[in-house]
C-alpha cells in the first residue's frame, strides 16, 4: 500500500510544493514545527532513512542545500535545522524547519495551524528565496 507522501508525490493528495526534480520532492508540512517547515521526501518509497540507497543519501542533501538556504532568507531563524525521525510515515523524510535553538526541532512541541492562505504565503517565500 502506498504511503502518503507517495499519494502526495503522484499528485493524488494535495501538497504545497516547494521543489521537484526526478528523485526527490519537497512540500510544506501541513502540521509545521514553525512557518517555513518543509519537508523531502524520496520518490522511492523506503521506509528507513538509512536503507535509502547510497547515491540517493548524497543526492538528497544536495537536493536540500538550496532549499535549506532559501527558508535561512526567508524566515527569521539562527538557521535551518535539519531532522530525521521517521517514525510519523512509513516513508523516509528529512524535516528543515526555521530555528533559534535546538529545542524548535522538539517534535513533542505544538504544532501550528496555518490557514490555506498563509500556506501560501509560505510556499512563495520559500521558492521566491531559490
Amino acid at each position: 500500500m502506498a504511503s502518503i507522501f507517495t499519494k502526495i508525490i503522484a499528485g493524488e493528495i494535495p501538497s504545497y510544493k516547494i521543489a521537484e526534480n526526478d528523485k526527490f520532492y519537497a512540500f510544506l508540512d501541513i502540521a509545521p514545527m514553525a512557518k517555513g517547515h518543509v519537508l523531502i521526501v524520496p520518490k522511492v518509497e523506503t521506509d528507513k532513512f538509512f536503507d535509502v540507497a547510497d547515491d540517493y543519501l548524497q543526492e538528497w542533501l544536495l537536493f536540500a542545500k538550496p532549499i535549506a538556504k532559501a527558508i535561512e532568507k526567508a524566515f527569521d531563524c539562527n538557521r535551518c535545522g535539519m531532522s530525521v525521525v521517521g517514525l510519523e510515515v512509513p516513508h523516509a523524510h528529512m524535516h528543515l524547519i526555521p530555528i533559534h535553538s535546538a529545542d524548535d526541532l522538539n517534535f513533542t512541541r505544538p504544532k501550528l495551524k496555518l490557514s490555506e492562505a498563509e500556506f501560501q504565503v509560505v510556499q512563495q517565500q520559500i521558492t521566491d528565496n531559490m
